[in-house]
Formats: C-alpha cells, structure tokens, sequence
C-alpha cells in the first residue's frame, strides 16, 4: 500500500482485504464468505461493535438478513451492507457528541 495514501484510502483498503481475508481459497463459489468464516470474522473483528458475535444463532440470523440472494454466502455487496449499518449508528453518536459539544 502507497504511503501517501489518505486515511480514509487506507480505511477502505483494510475493508476490502478484510473481506477477502475470509473468503475460502477453497471455496467452489468464489468472491463469497461462507457461513463458518462469517461467524468467524464477526468474533474476530467484529466483537467491540456488535453484540453476541460468538453466538451462533444470532450470526445465522444476520447472516440470513444480509444475505439478499438467499445462497447462504455473503457477497462482497452484501458484507458492504453490514459495513454501512455499523457506521451509520456511529457516524449519529460522532454527530450528537458534535452538537452537544457546540451547545
């Protein structure tokens, strides 16, 4: 990765490999993070922002919520779905703390 990347660029980079990090170099549909490796990366890098992430029944839940073509994979659309509802709550605190601040 190029130094002078911003960091908003290098956010979006770790994002990207994030996702492919889980996706099986074994797996028959390619480009798609099974269910066991989802779960995996919801325990792994996901566990300070969501709740439950070691619980299988609630990853198959958010599994099955984000899985928009119902093939049991999660796309790279898809995960970018779980991406955006994490940081819209975020983005809302970051602006609440702003006005509150300049209250």
């Amino acid at each position: 990765m190029a130094d002078c990347y911003t960091e908003l660029e290098k956010a979006v980079v770790v994002l990207v490999e994030n996702f492919y990090k889980y996706v099986s170099k074994y797996s028959l549909v390619k480009n798609k993070i099974s269910k066991s490796s989802f779960r995996k990366m919801l325990q792994h890098e996901l566990n300070h922002m969501l709740t439950d992430t070691g619980n299988r029944k609630a990853a198959d839940k958010l599994i099955q919520n984000l899985d928009a073509n119902h093939d049991g994979r999660i796309s790279f659309d898809e995960y970018w779905t779980l991406i955006g509802g994490i940081t819209s709550p975020i983005a809302n605190l970051i602006r609440e703390q702003e006005q509150q601040s300049s209250s």
